[in-house]
């Protein structure tokens, strides 16, 4: 685990907030080098599963030209949701460092647990800048309901 990244992360999720998308960043690494980020672009695209995390897994996918991702760590500052929580069991990450946790719609400590019920267990930790990451969203929400 290397804190830099889950910075990295924050920086993701603070450009998503800048175009007025859920503040959500991620970023994917393999033998703690840096491969590829995303942040949530779901209104920018008006696309429901342009999620961070999903978009960094199809970056990954391409740059390391492969589908399986079993050598590389993904940060997100935002525990994924069931949808994103399967897309990194499918790619077989190897690690899943997160910030925040979301007990209303997460898919990993919450709500599914996918990992329990998935054939690839991807190890995880969460709480990672979890502070920082929180204030984002909480931030981001508070402006919606002003």
């Amino acid at each position: 685990m290397n804190i830099d990244f889950m910075r990295l992360a924050l920086s993701e999720a603070e450009k998503a907030f800048e175009r007025d998308s859920v503040p959500i960043g991620a970023v994917i690494v393999q033998d703690n080098e840096f491969i590829t980020s995303a942040g949530n672009e779901v209104m920018k695209r008006k696309d429901p599963i342009a999620h961070a995390e999903i978009l960094a897994i199809q970056r990954a996918c391409e740059i390391l030209d492969m589908r399986i991702l079993d050598q590389c760590d993904i940060y997100v500052t935002l525990e994924p949701c069931p949808m994103c929580a399967q897309a990194i069991s499918l790619a077989r990450i190897r690690n899943l460092y997160f910030g925040a946790f979301s007990p209303k719609y997460g898919g990993v400590v919450n709500g599914a647990q996918i990992f329990q019920h998935s054939l690839h267990k991807t190890e995880f930790v969460g709480g990672i800048l979890e502070t920082e990451s929180e204030l984002l969203l909480k931030k981001f929400f508070k402006n919606k309901r002003s």
